[in-house]
């Protein structure tokens, strides 16, 4: 069993164990998903190519709105096993 403690804003370290079991690195994005009472930690470890066609062509683009999106959907794919 690996032990971490929630600072007083809020904020946990994920262990060295288990960001090398995950594969996660500084910058690197995570999901937290719901199972009943538990919470499974899961890395989003994708690829500018996995995100090709992501993002719509012609007019101006709000990036962050996109970005929201493009999280929120890979989200949704690993939380329903889809690799």
């Amino acid at each position: 069993m690996v032990v971490s403690r929630i600072g007083r804003r809020g904020q946990v370290t994920i262990p060295k164990l288990v960001r090398d079991w995950l594969g996660i690195e500084e910058g690197d994005h995570i999901v937290f998903l719901r199972h009943g009472e538990s919470i499974v930690l899961q890395a989003m470890n994708k690829t500018l190519l996995d995100l090709r066609g992501t993002v719509p062509v012609g007019g101006p683009q709000d990036f962050e709105l996109i970005r929201r999106e493009v999280r929120e959907q890979l989200a949704h794919k690993v939380s329903a096993g889809e690799r």
